[in-house]
């Protein structure tokens, strides 16, 4: 099933009529053959990168839940994620790193990339995402610890205001075992090997 088959036919057609008004009051000419189909095209876009309001990234990890007495840090790097910023609408674009000690359960290593990716796919700001990734770990698996590390591009940032085309914004939320500075200095040193 593909992302704009979930929505229903209305939403879709009420995203199309706003995004055809905006069009139009942005002084284009919505009749203009380029732009015939844009506002679909958007609809179905803005569906795809907020998809992650109908997911629930709690339920992912729940669904591959095994017990295992391994309890060393496992550490999911350089996962790619793309969010739109719920100020400017702007996307905002990089990379999460994630650890968990486990107490009694792992989860499959493609589900932590799979949080990363529902909750990215909100109207976001980089601080609540490395929050919210955090959180549902800790709650859902109950770990030792877990720490977040994101890195992000911000679109909002390049394109306007302030212009910086090579800033790059670093969040970091932990858990636990991770209030210990040596484990998250370990966290760190394994993250940055080999860049």
């Amino acid at each position: 099933m593909s992302e704009s088959e979930k929505y229903s036919e209305e939403t879709i057609e009420k995203l199309k009529y706003h995004y055809k008004e905006i069009i139009s009051l942005l002084g284009e000419d919505v009749e203009r053959e380029g732009l015939l189909k844009t506002p679909l095209r958007v609809a179905k876009a803005m569906l795809t990168l907020t998809k992650g309001y109908d997911e629930d990234p709690a339920e992912v990890l729940r669904a591959a839940m095994f017990k295992e007495e391994y309890n060393q840090m496992v550490i999911v790097k350089d996962i790619d994620f793309y969010s739109l910023c719920e100020h400017h609408m702007l996307p905002f674009y990089g990379k999460a790193h994630v650890a968990y000690i486990p107490n009694g359960y792992i989860t499959g290593l493609s589900k932590i990339a799979r949080v990363v990716d529902i909750i990215s796919h909100r109207l976001q700001v980089q601080e609540r995402m490395t929050l919210q990734i955090k959180q549902c770990i800790q709650e859902t698996l109950n770990p030792l610890g877990v720490m977040v590390v994101v890195e992000a591009r911000h679109m909002c940032m390049q394109m306007r205001g302030v212009e910086c085309p090579n800033s790059v914004t670093t969040t970091s939320d932990f858990s636990g075992g991770f209030r210990q500075a040596k484990t998250r200095e370990e966290f760190m040193n394994l993250i940055n090997r080999g860049r």
